[in-house]
């Protein structure tokens, strides 16, 4: 089934799900509010997550792949950190990307994201000479049809004279392009050459201040990842835990970036949450592992619903390896807001060796992971010097002291949330109250995923049945199964209306329900009704919430 992003984003707002920040003001790009729906989903994750990572790991069981056994613990740390942490983890100077203005729209773009191809036109009567070859740019949804309507008007053609478009190169970014081939791009929204400023690099930490005075001394940033904070709590982990090699810590945690563009609903945001593992080992270990933890995060995913060619394990090319990491995998999850054949990335396991801990020993390390100790402030002082303090494990077994590796796996809360919300959308047909098939919209999510796991219906309001239905929705609830009530509607415009918003199961209370006090529960997906006794409902739901 081809998915429409348009249906999808109508969908999360229509149903509370996800709202644009300060909407009755006209929204801010890159910020996102979830709605009554949304943070119940998004909540679930988290906890699927942390259950299956932390509260749920067994120790003393030596998982299938795993090299042995290991512990597992957790921290929340705070937002706002000491300045020196990002300057000597490389953030203060590394963590930048590269932006573009146009000069006539006065418009900014992330020097990568702008996509675009290199065309000339043969049609003699075009305004421009047909010698010329241009590249013109998109910053659509759909950069492939986008392409070729800006490439007609910036000729000056009509949509029939397609075919005297003569295309020299597929999609490329615009950061493809040399120096000397920039001035002949055409920026979005324009449909001249030579717009386009010299890339430049851009912070992308939020900066803030720290203090009543507001002076240089007070300034502070926003973290922009949670990973940090682990690092610099690995000795207070190890003493008050009284963990030992391997073990991991997790953290679920806002970060905050200052993206150039925005996009793509929540992909790509500005306030965003992470679900991070810190997870120290000896180095002669360290490759198995991340090989280890690779497997293991694309699994968790399959396991909650996301399957098939959507869904792919990447491993980072050489050249696109950070400088600390010895390798690298993302999982990829092919977006509905995508080109076909293109993936987005939901979470990335990196092997980071010993570059964090030795950084904050040590200070900011070059790309050979060596102190930078030349570069000196204005009292002749190294730069960005570490803690001094000694982040070492000393293994009491074998007498062995040695700085551990990191094997990071680092997911997106939000990406992972879109990505079950877009392969859960569904267009099917089932039959209506009168055995009619009609087309219904249905979220196929995972039950642990769902935001309401049933809903109570009573099949009309009268003869006890609204009183029943009551009682069981209480009794779901004081169970922990978050549930649902409702006795508006024709019973087939109710089961619609929850499988909208993914609801597993719904439970009728009907004529019989007196007689055998027994309820219907329909399934979702295979439309399934079974007769359940209501004495054997709730561990009855509670058993398929965790199968």
């Amino acid at each position: 089934m081809s998915k429409n992003m348009e249906s999808i984003v109508s969908l999360c707002k229509r149903r509370g799900f996800l709202f644009q920040s300060s909407e009755i003001y006209g929204g801010i790009q890159g910020f996102w509010d979830y709605g009554p729906l949304g943070v119940e989903l998004k909540r679930n994750v988290r906890n699927a997550w942390w259950h299956d990572m932390i509260t749920a790991h067994d120790e003393f069981l030596q998982p299938d792949g795993a090299p042995s056994t290991f512990e597992m613990c957790g921290v929340e740390t705070s937002i706002i950190m000491h300045p020196q942490v990002w300057k000597c983890s490389g953030h203060f100077d590394l963590f930048c990307d590269q932006m573009v203005d146009c000069k006539e729209t006065k418009k900014r773009y992330r020097f990568d994201q702008v996509r675009g191809r290199w065309v000339s036109c043969t049609y003699d009567s075009a305004e421009r000479p047909s010698a010329e070859k241009i590249f013109v740019t998109s910053m659509s949804e759909t950069p492939e049809e986008d392409v070729i309507s800006r490439a007609l008007a910036v000729f000056g053609l009509k949509r029939k004279y397609a075919d005297k478009l003569e295309w020299h190169t597929d999609l490329i970014s615009l950061d493809k392009l040399s120096a000397d081939e920039l001035p002949r791009a055409v920026a979005p929204d324009v449909q001249a050459t030579g717009t386009f400023t010299e890339p430049r690099e851009f912070n992308l930490m939020f900066k803030t201040i720290v203090g009543a005075l507001g002076t240089a001394e007070d300034a502070a940033f926003l973290r922009p990842e949670t990973a940090q904070g682990i690092f610099v709590n690995f000795k207070n982990v190890l003493d008050t835990a009284r963990v030992k090699l391997p073990f991991g810590v997790g953290q679920i945690g806002k970060s905050f970036r200052n993206e150039i563009t925005p996009r793509n609903f929540t992909f790509r945001s500005r306030e965003f949450e992470q679900m991070e593992i810190e997870f120290f080992c000896h180095p002669d270990s360290s490759p198995q592992w991340y090989q280890y933890w690779r497997d293991r995060r694309m699994a968790w995913y399959k396991d909650l619903g996301l399957a098939g060619e959507r869904l792919i394990l990447r491993e980072h090319d050489p050249d696109e390896l950070s400088h600390y990491s010895t390798g690298t995998a993302d999982v990829e999850y092919a977006f509905p807001f995508l080109p076909a054949g293109e993936y987005g990335e939901l979470e990335g396991i990196a092997h980071r060796g010993d570059f964090d801990l030795r950084s904050h020993m040590e200070g900011k390390l070059d790309e050979n992971s060596n102190p930078l100790t030349l570069q000196l402030d204005e009292n002749g002082q190294p730069k960005w010097k570490g803690s001094g303090k000694d982040l070492q494990y000393f293994d009491d077994q074998t007498r062995e002291r040695f700085t551990p590796h990191v094997i990071e796996p680092s997911a997106g809360a939000d990406r992972a949330t879109l990505a079950f919300i877009c392969e859960a959308y569904t267009e099917d047909e089932a039959p209506d109250d009168k055995g009619e098939m009609q087309k219904r919209t249905v979220m196929k999510l995972h039950p642990r995923l769902a935001p309401i796991k049933a809903a109570v219906f009573p099949l009309i309001k009268k003869e006890g049945m609204p009183e029943t239905a009551q009682q069981i929705y209480r009794d779901l609830k004081r169970a922990g199964v978050n549930v649902t009530y409702s006795q508006q509607g024709a019973i087939g415009r109710r089961y619609r209306q929850q499988d909208e918003i993914g609801t597993p199961w719904c439970i009728t209370v009907d004529g019989d329900t007196a007689t055998d006090n027994a309820v219907t529960v329909r399934d979702r997906d295979t439309l399934e009704q079974v007769r359940i006794p209501i004495a054997d409902l709730t561990s009855e739901l509670q058993n398929r919430l965790q199968a």
